[in-house]
């Protein structure tokens, strides 16, 4: 009788985290993202199989990643501020419209065979101020386009929508690296004005726009919340640090042709893996979404990151690496839906942007500087050390986090109202 009852309310669960999709807001805005989120791995993949393919340098492929994290850092506070000041859905068109504009340059560049190492980076950092002011108004519209029991089912299918897009992006990024790397930037183009199309489609959301006169003490609010509250800030820390020690992918074309002897094709399945374990395990989560025990959960799930990166750095076999990477998808896909829920839920809209802003740049911008990171210490050790080192810090960091920040290890109900009333 009990598993009766169980299954009962699993089913009811599962229902109840379907209706987000059925918001024709929603609808719009994950087709939106589906599509940006998957020109950008393209461009990211292409750009560093391209430069490796150019300068055969470990370092320059860091550069990639510096690239395009340095405008996040530089810019991320008024970022914030601009997704809690204006409107979040024209800053998303104007932001993929811009990222149209630099698939252009890659495009232009590549086949008229101007590129260079030079060329290559200054194109990738408008990428990157793009994705600036994109991240905060794409994660804070969320909350204002769903109802509020609709928004762990939406922050599970949004970030199923990632995963998806991380995948096919990738995968066709594979297959178009046949017809060349031009081939790759000129899809990426259309992908991104798609996508602009389809995000000016969603009706005007109720965002409550803040009207505070700009001062300083307004530009750091988000920041300052984040310190106050030590769940928020230990959960964006533990992702910061996991994301900044195991950037694996970016030394993934080395592994590629110099560890694991495979082709383009061979390349583009690694990425590729890595997506797929992230999509099947977020797909679980949209339909049951992970409920209790979510600091818990956070922590582990960030120390099976870290084994998962050990494996893939001692492997000298493809499928045992593609077997690594699929982990490594998988543990992420949790780690990124509870610290998601957390910060959405806890944060009130008109600080949205601010704090979202700032967890952009503690978890988007820092797989990019993960990249670099990866890049200066493959550069000095070789890449399989600079792997390997990277996962057992990536371990220790979750050990580390567990002991300082006690109040997320206690964090237990994961359900949006919960969450408010506990913390807000």
């Amino acid at each position: 009788m009990k598993n009766k009852k169980l299954n009962i309310a699993q089913q009811k669960d599962a229902k109840r985290n379907k209706t987000a999709f059925e918001n024709s807001n929603f609808k719009r805005y994950w087709i939106a993202r589906v599509l940006t989120v998957g020109g950008n791995e393209m461009v990211n993949a292409t750009a560093l199989w391209q430069m490796w393919q150019i300068t055969r340098d470990p370092f320059d492929l860091g550069l990639v990643g510096l690239a395009q994290f340095a405008p996040f850092l530089i810019l991320f506070l008024i970022s914030g501020l601009t997704a809690d000041r204006f409107s979040r859905k024209a800053i998303l068109s104007v932001c993929m419209l811009t990222m149209a504009c630099a698939a252009i340059g890659l495009f232009l560049v590549t086949y008229t065979s101007m590129v260079s190492k030079p060329y290559l980076l200054l194109i990738l950092v408008f990428v990157g101020i793009a994705r600036a002011f994109q991240a905060p108004a794409q994660h804070a519209l969320v909350p204002v386009i769903v109802e509020k029991d609709q928004l762990s089912s939406a922050i599970a299918w949004s970030s199923l929508g990632s995963q998806m897009a991380r995948i096919s992006g990738p995968a066709l990024m594979s297959v178009l690296l046949y017809f060349g790397i031009d081939a790759v930037y000129g899809v990426t183009v259309f992908i991104f004005v798609i996508g602009a199309a389809f995000n000016q489609s969603i009706n005007k959301p109720m965002q409550l726009i803040s009207s505070e006169p700009v001062t300083l003490s307004l530009i750091v609010a988000g920041i300052r919340f984040i310190i106050k509250r030590k769940i928020i800030l230990g959960a964006i820390g533990l992702d910061l640090f996991a994301v900044l020690l195991g950037g694996a992918t970016a030394l993934l074309p080395i592994f590629a042709t110099d560890i694991l002897f495979v082709d383009e094709w061979g390349y583009g399945s690694l990425r590729m893996t890595i997506m797929l374990g992230s999509f099947i395990c977020m797909y679980y989560l949209t339909q049951f979404p992970i409920t209790k025990f979510g600091g818990n959960i956070l922590l582990l799930t960030v120390a099976a990151f870290g084994l998962s990166i050990i494996i893939f750095g001692l492997s000298t076999n493809y499928f045992l690496s593609l077997f690594a990477l699929f982990f490594m998808g998988a543990s992420d896909s949790i780690s990124v839906f509870i610290r998601n829920i957390l910060v959405q839920s806890i944060t009130p809209d008109n600080m949205r942007g601010r704090v979202t802003a700032v967890s952009s740049v503690f978890i988007g911008a820092s797989n990019e500087l993960g990249e670099f990171e990866s890049g200066i210490t493959a550069s000095w050790w070789g890449a399989v050390p600079a792997v390997i080192v990277g996962g057992i810090g990536t371990v220790a960091i979750s050990i580390l986090f567990a002991k300082l920040f006690p109040d997320l290890r206690k964090v237990d109900s994961l359900r949006t109202q919960d969450l408010i009333d506990r913390y807000q």
